[in-house]
């Protein structure tokens, strides 16, 4: 029974992997980014694929270990290998873009990964948005993709002092550039509201 213990532990341990890698690797843009990855997940999905139809068709779990434990047990043991790498790779990925836009340390990987699995969906960010920037719960979009303004939760607008254009830019790179545009339309907001004060009532300055 110690080979089948094996098996089952290997076993179990390949499909909690398999399962939380597979719709990340069917992404077409992590597919891109991540080929060495992606064609070792390949390889392991298709041999995942190819013991699940072997349990299907015979689907007495116990008695399959029995009877073929050895082979079983080493390519669980080579898939578990394999999709160890396949993390690894994926972590250095994340952390490659956590490096070039620090508020990306904010998110879960689930997050994170479901922002750079969609790079031509720009839009889909802003769910997100709050957890990368406090408070901040959307940001306005043009016809164009361009980026215009930020609004609150309070639902408070500020208009960009110069519109962001995301297409064809990298995600990590265009939310930096949000983040320089809040800081410089923020900044002349309260410039602004300075320079108003001893001239507009204070009743209409303060809203």
């Amino acid at each position: 029974m110690l080979f089948v213990n094996d098996v089952i532990e290997e076993w179990i341990r390949c499909q909690k992997d398999w399962m939380y890698l597979q719709p990340i690797f069917d992404s077409p843009d992590i597919m891109k980014q991540l080929p060495a990855e992606s064609k070792r997940f390949k390889q392991v999905d298709k041999a995942w694929k190819d013991i699940m139809n072997g349990t299907k068709a015979n689907p007495n779990v116990l008695k399959s270990c029995i009877r073929d434990s050895k082979n079983l047990l080493q390519r669980f043991r080579d898939c578990n290998e394999a999709l160890d790498k396949v993390q690894r790779g994926l972590k250095e990925y994340l952390e490659s873009k956590c490096a070039v836009f620090a508020r990306f340390y904010f998110l879960a990987d689930a997050d994170l990964l479901e922002i750079l699995s969609q790079t031509k969906e720009v839009e889909n960010v802003r769910p997100h948005l709050k957890k990368v920037f406090e408070n901040m719960a959307d940001l306005q979009f043009e016809p164009d993709k361009t980026i215009t303004a930020m609004m609150s939760g309070e639902k408070e607008k500020i208009d960009f002092l110069s519109k962001i254009d995301p297409k064809e830019k990298k995600v990590e790179n265009w939310m930096g550039e949000v983040e320089n545009m809040m800081y410089m339309s923020v900044r002349d907001k309260m410039k602004t509201s300075i320079e108003e004060y001893s001239d507009v009532p204070r009743n209409e300055w303060v809203l």
